[in-house]
């Protein structure tokens, strides 16, 4: 019979763990340092005396002028004249308006259609920078 002997079973150690160094970056070459000139301000050019602003005139008229047709003002000021009609820009269907910055003065003016047909009744008036809506009737 064979004889049995005992074997003890041992556990290795570990070595100690060795510190590692610290990693050292590559060094990269310094440029040297620049300085940058200042940045000089110009000097602000001296303004003249201030305008007034010119106010906006507005014309607006509430009509129906009939479809292909337009609506014109005469007038003087803001750029009017008795002369030849200005066509105003139809904003709705029944709405045309008119704006200048033009004149510092009251406006006096008319509609036509068509630069053609007068609008009944006297000469309207609205002041520089001001807003006239009106409704004109034409005979036709």
């Amino acid at each position: 019979m064979a004889k049995k002997t005992s074997t003890k079973k041992v556990v290795a150690k570990k070595a100690p763990a060795k510190k590692k160094a610290p990693v050292k970056k590559a060094s990269t070459p310094k440029k040297p340092a620049t300085k940058k000139a200042p940045v000089k301000k110009a000097a602000a050019p001296k303004k003249a005396a201030p305008k007034k602003a010119a106010s906006l005139t507005s014309i607006i008229a509430r009509v129906d002028v009939g479809f292909g047709n337009t609506l014109y003002v005469r007038g003087e000021g803001a750029g009017l004249s008795w002369e030849k009609g200005t066509a105003l820009k139809n904003i709705t269907p029944y709405e045309w308006g008119f704006a200048s910055k033009k004149g510092s003065g009251p406006v006096t003016f008319k509609f036509l259609i068509n630069d053609i047909l007068w609008a009944e009744g006297e000469d309207l008036t609205v002041a520089a920078g001001g807003k006239s809506v009106s409704s004109p009737t034409f005979v036709w």
